[in-house]
């Protein structure tokens, strides 16, 4: 598995800078984060995937059997694909540290590189996240922001939460920021985005 295993949006940076992995939605596509990324980190090589998943024409990156109810076996494909995407690119660009931004399913698809790859990416932020599975133990030294709707009826405060006291206990640093809303992105998530990021995209 190479760069040529994701349809995908690239934007070249300086020898060494991060790169900068932006994973869409459900419905979206590999435009929907990335000139908020550019803008993010404007000297980072920005990459954009397309999930390579059809539901009922909107693309994800792995399968679910229901709202909420994941296909594992996908999930785990999904996983092993995109991990060697992401190393695939940072050697192929020479960049620094990997960080990371995904939303809904993106968030999901992002989350679970980093459970499975604990090394891989060194700063995440996973927007409007559900992990509706204990993920196996494992020690980690990254660092990830949570961000989330209080009222998100599509990712329950309970299962958030619970992701990111996982990542808390495997030794990851976790931030968490909340908004009174649903599902939609308000402006205090993009403030404390630019905030986590800030260290990474000067």
């Amino acid at each position: 598995m190479t760069m040529e295993s994701y349809v995908h949006r690239a934007r070249p940076g300086a020898t060494g800078a991060p790169i900068f992995f932006v994973f869409h939605g459900t419905g979206g596509d590999e435009n929907q984060f990335f000139d908020f990324a550019s803008r993010l980190a404007p000297n980072a090589t920005v990459i954009s995937p397309r999930g390579d998943v059809a539901e009922r024409g909107a693309a994800r990156f792995f399968r679910r059997k229901a709202e909420g109810v994941y296909d594992l076996d996908d999930l785990a494909r999904a996983t092993v694909q995109m991990a060697a995407f992401v190393a695939a690119c940072k050697q192929h660009y020479q960049s620094g540290p990997v960080i990371g931004l995904g939303f809904s399913n993106g968030a999901n698809i992002l989350a679970n590189v980093v459970i499975e790859k604990p090394d891989l990416f060194e700063a995440s932020v996973l927007m409007h996240p559900l992990m509706p599975f204990e993920p196996n133990p494992r020690s980690g030294r990254g660092k990830v922001l949570i961000t989330a709707g209080e009222n998100d009826p599509i990712c329950p405060v309970p299962l958030t939460q619970a992701l990111a006291d996982y990542f808390a206990a495997q030794g990851e640093e976790v931030q968490v920021e909340w908004h009174p809303g649903g599902h939609e992105i308000r402006g205090n998530e993009i403030e404390a985005v630019k905030a986590f990021l800030a260290p990474y995209t000067a």
